[in-house]
């Protein structure tokens, strides 16, 4: 019996690589899955973790009504750290740092960090188009400029204005964005 409850059939990662599969054979503690593109590799029970949920998954829009994600969206509102009030408008701030979305970066490259990011503001955007919030500051930091292109890139796609947020209050690394609101 394994510790992860690991099956024939399972989506699993790596724990140290940037490979997932399904489950092909398990042999006492020792698994063979089977990449994608048909490749078969051995690890250890140790190094696998299974894979409940695609991450393209939980980035589609009606996720956004999910009861996990509700919950985390009251726990901050009480934390009073997610809304700011400013001149009677409520502006939301994302924080789009790696560190602040994920728990450990192990495992993940540069694209998969990017992917995370960009599917991050996605969601949140449209949670804010669905929730009317006419105003979300994106901090992205200045860094290389990667991300705050793919956003701007992002953000083009949306019925939206963006521009530098505040220099005073972020400096050069975050986008403000206003929200166009139907007059229905």
């Amino acid at each position: 019996m394994l510790r992860k409850g690991l099956e024939i059939g399972n989506t699993v990662a790596v724990l140290d690589d940037v490979l997932k599969g399904k489950v092909v054979a398990i042999n006492n503690n020792l698994i063979s899955i089977e990449t994608l593109d048909g490749m078969l590799f051995k690890f250890d029970e140790k190094e696998l973790v299974k894979i409940e949920v695609e991450q393209h998954e939980l980035s589609k829009f009606s996720d956004i009504n999910n009861n996990f994600l509700k919950e985390k969206t009251t726990e901050v509102k009480k934390k009073n750290s997610f809304f700011k009030k400013q001149k009677q408008e409520f502006l939301m701030e994302i924080d789009l740092h790696i560190n602040k979305l994920t728990k450990s970066v192990k495992g993940l490259d540069n694209y998969d960090m990017l992917n995370l990011q960009l599917d991050t503001a996605k969601r949140k955007l449209e949670f804010a188009i669905h929730k009317r919030i006419s105003k979300i500051v994106f901090i992205h930091g200045v860094g290389e400029g990667v991300l705050k292109s793919e956003l701007h890139s992002l953000l083009s796609k949306y019925p939206v204005k963006y521009y530098d947020a505040s220099y005073k209050q972020y400096g050069l690394g975050a986008t403000e964005v206003y929200i166009f609101q139907n007059s229905i």
